[in-house]
């Protein structure tokens, strides 16, 4: 099991945030110990400059898209698209990241630095990949951060069709293996297209409350 680091120096008081308001912060560092912390009071980074340069910005939406265990929806032809694809877990994170890094993707955000920093995390037990394999070929995945019965998608990527998807589903059943109800996936922002499989909002406080009960839940076994 990951130990957990020590304090951070730098504070995320979510309490003097302004409902409605999404960016609390700028500044920090992307030590291990500062992500930890942020993300078990409900926090993030990512640049506020361009393709998410400097400076770097700490996000707490409000509303905050949450997934639900049993929530999610896996239409007909997605459920067809599971039998074309194997799903594996944290056999090429480095890859996954990169490819959700990838300059060529429209509306890029994820710089080197965040990329040096995740890298970290996986290093020390905190980040993952659920990845989709394809004939032996990584044809999508996504990956995040776990910490308790919490898992924070940071980013996913597909490079043929329901890829993605098909991780979104592996991660789901992942973390209902042992039908711990605390458990809960955190995708930031609702989308449209996330709305389709699940995704609902809630207000930051209820999403916080949420979050207290998700980190009093343990890791799931794989990752134990």
């Amino acid at each position: 099991m990951p130990t957990p680091p020590p304090p951070t120096p730098w504070d995320f008081d979510l309490d003097r945030v302004p409902p409605g308001e999404d960016l609390i912060g700028i500044g920090a560092d992307l030590a291990v110990a500062t992500l930890y912390e942020a993300y078990t009071v409900g926090a993030f980074p990512m640049g506020i400059g361009d393709h998410g340069g400097d400076p770097l910005g700490w996000w707490s939406p409000d509303p905050r898209g949450i997934l639900r265990l049993g929530d999610l929806k896996v239409s007909r032809s997605l459920r067809k698209s599971l039998a074309r694809f194997e799903v594996r877990v944290d056999t090429a994170f480095e890859q996954v990241l990169l490819a959700c890094a990838d300059p060529r993707r429209s509306g890029r955000w994820i710089t080197p630095q965040i990329v040096e920093a995740y890298l970290r995390m996986h290093e020390v037990g905190w980040a993952h990949s659920i990845e989709t394999w394809q004939e032996d070929r990584l044809v999508g995945g996504l990956y995040g951060v776990a910490i308790g019965g919490l898992f924070a998608g940071e980013s996913m990527f597909h490079l043929v069709r329901d890829a993605s998807k098909v991780a979104l589903v592996g991660l789901h059943g992942l973390l209902a293996e042992d039908c711990d109800a605390r458990r809960l996936v955190d995708v930031q922002w609702r989308t449209d297209h996330l709305a389709t499989l699940g995704v609902t909002e809630v207000a930051r406080n209820e999403y916080r409350r949420l979050l207290a009960t998700a980190l009093e839940a343990p890791l799931p076994a794989m990752w134990a």
